[in-house]
């Protein structure tokens, strides 16, 4: 069964303690920018865009559902992480200087693809974020051994 043709990705929604932070932060790690901000009922909720992929920020003042470790909750209904590729996970890790909150890693993950490395970071309301390299997608037959 295959999807609806016109079905394709939309959004992430995430709440926000701080919109501000929370934008800056996918700004200027990830390169998105505001693509559109509604206010009603006294309540603002910002839209980020970086290519094709959006991120929309709500506001709350709710204290997190469960802390913020390794490479994400495992509660079901709960996203586990976001994650952006990177060309190269130890140049992004030190452009970044030590300002990012280091979860997990950096992991070499070469068991299973060569050249895949991972780092997880956390944003500014502990979302936990995937940062990688070198993934690619299994071959058909590869994929077919596992049915």
């Amino acid at each position: 069964m295959s999807a609806p043709a016109n079905a394709r990705w939309s959004h992430v929604g995430l709440n926000c303690r701080d919109q501000r932070a929370t934008e800056e932060f996918y700004r200027r790690w990830f390169g998105f920018e505001r693509a559109r901000v509604v206010e009603a009922d006294g309540s603002r909720v910002v839209f980020l865009k970086a290519g094709p992929v959006y991120i929309e920020l709500f506001p709350t003042e709710s204290e997190p559902a469960f802390p913020t470790a390794k490479d994400g909750p495992d509660n079901p209904g709960a996203a586990r992480h976001l994650a952006f590729q990177v060309d190269d996970v130890d140049a992004f890790m030190e452009a970044a200087g030590g300002e990012l909150e280091v979860l997990l890693g950096p992991l070499a993950f070469d068991a299973f693809i060569p050249g895949w490395k991972t780092v997880w970071v956390a944003d500014p309301d502990g979302v936990v974020i995937e940062v990688s390299q070198g993934y690619t997608d299994q071959t058909s037959a590869e994929l077919r051994s596992y049915a």
